[in-house]
């Protein structure tokens, strides 16, 4: 099993969902970077369920308890570990998931993969609890990048079929980023947002579920950065994006619609403006052979429905080798997608800040 990612910048997370604790390991971070505790701690609680009809009962504290790395609110360049204690489990619920698969879940893949050793309880290390840690240490490089002015805005753009305003290709004003930021339910029409909260909660009562779409953008990137081929900008972001629970697509700029497009159409026309380069639009989403142009990097990522629902589906005992019906227990979320929203902006700071450091230019 891999655990650890980043090149420059290496991240570990360890734990499973009903262990004592979970946490994560950041090493590589620059020394003397100051950072704000509370700003963290409210970033952290976004991703965090709020007990309400649209998150899981499940309700969690997700306070880091730093071990080392940071003295005084500042690093000190050496790993920074940080414990997080799970206190609201009940192990019990998952008893039959040792030999039942629950469908759309890691329990037979897992139990393939592992003999049957892997931790059940609560999905174990394929659990969304295993984000928490992600999310605080995407909180630490998310500051260290605005300090160097490059923002990251995120918000749902879409709910099972209720779809939200997208970002302009060309990227949202500074006062519509900061405000997604402050938001625990971040859209950008708050119609669509209001038709969102009944569509999950619609699937909550019918004991269902569904899925839908973050969209992203990375303000105030350099043109430089990345390398072609194996380095290249989307496969450092899609590899931390791909690693949070249930993102099944990710797409860049005009994304799957740029094959119906004209290459006329979808070809981004260059001018200049005050000394500098830009483009008239942004079909490629701020990314040109891999490497960033200095437009605003936009993406969007898909996130499947919650596969824990509380209807009867059919399944196998992988055990006994026979059919059988199961009914999964548990408390869950009916979408996951608005705790979603942190997790992609935590991935992304993530992984800009490791291509930073790989950069020529260093770390600035």
């Amino acid at each position: 099993m891999s655990s650890t990612w980043g090149r420059q910048l290496r991240l570990s997370i360890w734990g499973e969902s009903h262990s004592q604790s979970i946490g994560a390991v950041l090493d590589g971070l620059p020394a003397g970077e100051q950072i704000d505790m509370e700003e963290l701690l409210f970033f952290m609680s976004r991703r965090s369920s709020q007990g309400g009809s649209l998150d899981t009962p499940r309700v969690e504290k997700d306070y880091p308890e730093i071990q080392s790395g940071i003295v005084n609110n500042i690093t000190c360049g050496t790993p920074v570990c940080a414990v997080i204690h799970n206190g609201n489990t009940r192990s019990k619920d998952y008893s039959q998931l040792a030999c039942k698969a629950r469908p759309g879940h890691a329990d037979y893949t897992g139990f393939m993969r592992y003999g049957g050793h892997n931790d059940i309880r609560g999905g174990g290390h394929f659990s969304g609890r295993l984000t928490a840690p992600l999310v605080f240490a995407g909180g630490l490089c998310r500051q260290l990048l605005a300090r160097r002015g490059i923002a990251i805005a995120a918000h749902i753009a879409s709910i099972h079929h209720v779809q939200d305003t997208p970002f302009p290709l060309l990227g949202p004003d500074k006062e519509t980023a900061s405000r997604l930021n402050r938001s625990f339910f971040p859209v950008l029409d708050e119609v669509a947002g209001q038709q969102m909260r009944d569509c999950i909660e619609a699937a909550r009562r019918e004991q269902n579920s569904v899925g839908g779409v973050v969209e992203c953008a990375l303000l105030g990137l350099p043109a430089g950065l990345g390398d072609p081929i194996f380095d290249n900008v989307e496969s450092a972001l899609s590899s931390l994006l791909f690693a949070i629970p249930g993102v099944k697509g990710v797409e860049f700029g005009a994304g799957f619609s740029i094959s119906q497009m004209m290459g006329s159409q979808s070809n981004d026309p260059f001018y200049m403006k005050n000394g500098s380069v830009y483009t008239k639009t942004n079909n490629n989403g701020g990314i040109l052979g891999g490497i960033t142009s200095g437009m605003p990097v936009i993406f969007r990522v898909a996130f499947k429905p919650t596969p824990s629902i509380g209807l009867p589906q059919e399944t196998v005992d992988f055990v006994r080798g026979e059919n059988t019906e199961l009914t999964v227990q548990g408390r869950h979320d009916p979408c996951i997608v608005r705790r979603a929203v942190p997790c992609v902006e935590a991935a992304v700071a993530l992984s800009i800040t490791d291509l930073l450091l790989c950069s020529q230019g260093g770390w600035k």
